[in-house]
């Protein structure tokens, strides 16, 4: 794979020493204009950080499903696929299926899901049809944007109607499960409409919809989870009284117990179902927005905009969702000049008909028979099968077998109608629904001092001086079951949780602007924290015309989540506290270290059965095993970054070159750990309650690791345009993480691929109005780590392809393409989706 991308770069250089001419193709989309990286427009080759545009011409010519999912192939971008219709946007490392650190905007607005703390794929993104480009930026961008950006942004920019009037609609048909062993073939449709008209020179609207529709992605890991539960008594395999597969659900540990059978004690767990079994994959998403444009003057604008969509997929975070019904909305006003720009908008969340998969299913066993009966049961038909001669493998499985005795069967009328109830109850003790009502309401307003009231400083001393301030509420309606209100005498009322900020930034040209110096500061304040600064330094340098090396350092703070602060749910038995002290007082204090009860417990089990002690005495010897908490109450995560870069241009600016590298230290890292609180307080009695699982309490919670963590990489890019319309790109990531101080394994799993490579030929013009793209990516093996499944996400590759042809009499588009055009399944994740490949054919109008 190295040497085949090594060929693909040298073939490049070579073939452009040869080139001597230039077109307006060629330079047009090398030497744009950015804003994201500064908040003020300028060259992209003299951006003081890492940026990434996505043009107009890179999205048409993507062979991608979506303009979204093309993304996957830019340079410093790691994405991993939930769902079909929910993939996540990540840089640099510690990536999750909610991606808490990384944010996504629309016209510079945040289109983030309230209570997850981050957006739910593109669900209330841009279609297709308004797409006009994307900024990306790798890294921390808190100095600039405040919280949830210190892995970075991306900044999708819509069609403006003023100019790109008219009507487009384009379809989508496809298939995928392709040869899966789990579906026969399914079809995938998607509708988009685009109408945009100026009203008069002053007004301006514009309409988008879009319907998708499909089958996701099936989820159906049988790895073992707890294949040692049982070694004490040799007990393996399908053997196991206590199996747990990844995408199995119910037989977690909540779900199981240790019970004495025939003088021995064995880890038995409730049977559980399959993750098909409790989820329905159809998946649908609608969405829509509209916009008001009016100039207030020839370079201001005011703008009203609102977003709509209800989706149905799946989502995960430590458990898997159901979403269904699902409804995001924003309404947006928005202020924009070249002084000034202010905007300040709602988002609003209602989860719907929603519910968790895992609930769905332990208590799908618990309605037809409660665990303590299922458990005697259990007992009962094991010691009836052992005095009928039965060894004590086939006794297990004959006593499951009368336990299971009334058990909802999969498919059948009464397991579907018991599905339903269970959907509709909001309490994860005895049911599964995902009840949640959430807002948010930002505000800010960022002035260019030195546009037009300050222009002397511009013009005499060449700086530039801009300053922004921003205020953000959430707003949480509990539901009593995931969130409630812990303040004192405020039950039921609302929760509210709010962050305020502001910025300065100036910068400075020397040497003819050959020298560029950049500094910012941000201060914010959160209702539960005190102020955090966030500076960013920056130098970018001119060695000649188009050839750029950059330097800079910036910090980040990043305040918790509302999930992160103020969760308050049973899930599986496992209560989940958000890490605020409003919420976990007293837990941190009582709780000891669940690893070190389970490494406790296995021993005292295997002395029992292999040693013949008594449980007080295997209690006794085994309980220096036990680890007190370590851990108490959120603050803040805190980044670092270093970062140094070069951008450039070659052979009469044919050839475009990028290359950054960088280090980040993070401190107090947000992550969960599991602790158990025994119901006594007395010391004494503290080891036999945390070997009995029913005389203690386990919880997750939010909070802080000890540990001072440094991810460093590096990426680099070519992209070449030659004569006659070829455009040959390649890039390749590194990320690498490196623990350096007070290693307590409780970080996030890093979570990403050492190496990731993308490789893309496109040909514009092959024959008469026809486009191809080949598009091929790889990426190397990496540990996963999730409350779900920790494992090795083995490498895979995916080669993507597309033809189009443009009709221009109609102004039309047929486009013919493939996603994993060869059809090898692969798991961007552990306990995530096998993805195949989609086979789509899209025609168009209006398409310019």
């Amino acid at each position: 794979m190295r040497k085949y991308f090594t060929c693909i770069l040298i073939a490049s250089a070579f073939l452009a020493k040869a080139q001597t001419q230039t077109d307006t193709l060629k330079t047009n989309s090398l030497q744009e204009v950015v804003v994201t990286a500064s908040r003020l427009i300028e060259s992209i080759l003299v951006s003081p950080v890492s940026v990434q545009k996505v043009n107009k011409t890179t999205i048409a010519l993507s062979p991608a499903l979506s303009f979204f999912d093309g993304l996957e192939n830019a340079q410093g971008i790691h994405m991993i696929t939930p769902s079909l219709g929910f993939k996540v946007l990540n840089a640099r490392g510690f990536s999750n299926t909610t991606n808490v650190r990384f944010a996504q905007l629309v016209d510079g607005m945040d289109v983030q899901s309230p209570h997850i703390g981050g957006a739910i794929g593109n669900a209330l993104g841009p279609t297709d049809l308004d797409i006009d480009n994307v900024e990306i930026l790798p890294g921390t961008a808190s100095a600039l944007y405040g919280m949830n950006t210190v892995n970075g942004l991306a900044n999708f920019f819509t069609k403006n109607p003023f100019t790109s009037e008219g009507i487009s609609i384009q379809h989508k048909m496809a298939i995928n499960h392709v040869n899966d062993r789990y579906s026969k073939v399914k079809p995938f449709s998607e509708t988009t409409l685009r109408f945009a008209k100026v009203i008069s020179t002053k007004w301006a609207l514009k309409v988008n919809g879009a319907h998708t529709k499909g089958y996701d992605w099936i989820v159906s890991d049988q790895t073992e989870l707890n294949g040692n539960a049982n070694g004490s008594t040799n007990l393996f395999g399908a053997d196991n009284p206590a199996q747990d597969p990844v995408n199995g659900y119910g037989n977690e540990s909540s779900n199981r117990r240790t019970i004495s059978l025939g003088g021995r004690n064995y880890v038995v767990a409730r049977t559980g179902y399959q993750e098909m079994d409790v989820v329905n994959y159809n998946l649908q998403n609608v969405k829509a927005d509209a916009g008001i444009y009016y100039k207030v003057a020839q370079d201001a604008m005011l703008t009203y905009s609102y977003h709509f969509s209800e989706l149905d997929n799946v989502y995960q975070r430590a458990n898997r969702f159901r979403l269904q019904n699902y409804r995001l909305q924003q309404h947006a006003i928005q202020y924009q000049s070249k002084s000034i720009q202010a905007k300040l908008y709602i988002n609003s969340e209602n989860t719907g008909k929603s519910y968790n998969l895992r609930s769905m299913a332990e208590n799908m066993d618990r309605s037809y028979k409660p665990d303590n009966t299922w458990y005697t049961d259990f007992t009962d038909g094991f010691n009836q099968s052992v005095s009928a001669g039965a060894t004590v493998a086939d006794a297990l499985r004959q006593a499951r077998t009368v336990a299971d005795a009334g058990r909802y069967q999969p498919g059948t009328p009464a397991f579907n109608g018991q599905l339903a109830k269970l959907q509709g109850i909001n309490n994860w003790d005895v049911g599964a629904a995902l009840r949640v009502k959430a807002s948010l309401v930002h505000g800010e307003l960022q002035v260019n001092l030195t546009e037009n009231y300050l222009q002397s400083l511009k013009t005499k001393y060449d700086l530039d001086l801009l300053i922004g301030a921003d205020h953000r509420t959430y707003i949480i309606v509990p539901d009593g079951n995931y969130f409630v209100n812990p303040e004192p005498a405020q039950e039921g009322k609302n929760i509210n949780y709010s962050k305020t900020g502001g910025f300065i930034s100036i910068g400075k040209g020397l040497f003819q602007s050959k020298l560029k110096l950049g500094a910012i500061l941000r201060a914010d304040k959160n209702d539960y924290f005190k102020t955090t600064f966030n500076p960013r330094f920056s130098a970018v340098y001119s060695l000649v015309h188009n050839h750029n090396i950059r330097a800079s350092f910036q910090s980040g703070y990043r305040f918790p989540s509302i999930f992160e602060a103020y969760s308050n749910v049973n899930s599986g038995g496992v209560k989940r506290v958000g890490g605020l002290p409003v919420m976990s007082s007293g837990i941190f204090e009582n709780a000891w270290l669940a690893t070190s009860i389970t490494a406790f417990q296995t021993a005292v089990l295997a002395d029992i059965n292999q040693t013949g002690l008594t449980q007080a005495a295997a209690i006794e010897k085994n309980k220096g095993l036990l680890r007190k908490n370590p851990y108490t109450y959120l603050k803040p995560e805190h980044a670092k970054t270093w970062e140094a870069g070069y951008k450039g241009l070659f052979f009469n600016s044919n050839l475009y070159a990028n290359a950054d590298v960088y280090l980040s230290r993070f401190s107090n890292f947000i992550a969960q750990a599991n602790m158990n609180v025994p119901n006594s307080t007395n010391e004494a009695t503290i080891p036999a309650d945390l070997y009995n699982r029913t005389t203690q309490s386990p919880y997750r919670m939010y909070t802080n690791s000890q540990s001072v963590i440094d991810n460093f990489g590096f990426s680099a890019g070519l992209n070449y345009k030659f004569k006659k319309d070829l455009i040959v790109s390649a890039n390749t990531t590194f990320s690498k993480l490196r623990n350096t101080e007070n290693q307590d394994g409780l970080e996030d799993g890093f979570n990403t691929p050492k190496w990731i490579y993308n490789i893309s030929v496109s040909k514009k013009n092959l024959l008469k109005n026809t486009d191809a793209t080949l598009a091929y990516r790889w990426q190397s093996k990496y540990l996963s780590q999730t409350f779900l499944v920790s494992g090795q996400v083995p490498s895979y590759s995916s080669l993507d392809a597309q033809v189009s042809y443009h009709i221009p009499v109609i102004k039309s588009l047929i486009k013919v393409g493939a996603t994993n055009l060869l059809n090898q399944y692969y798991n961007s994740f552990l306990g995530g989706p096998s993805i195949g490949g989609t086979y789509y054919v899209s025609v168009g109008y209006g398409i310019n």
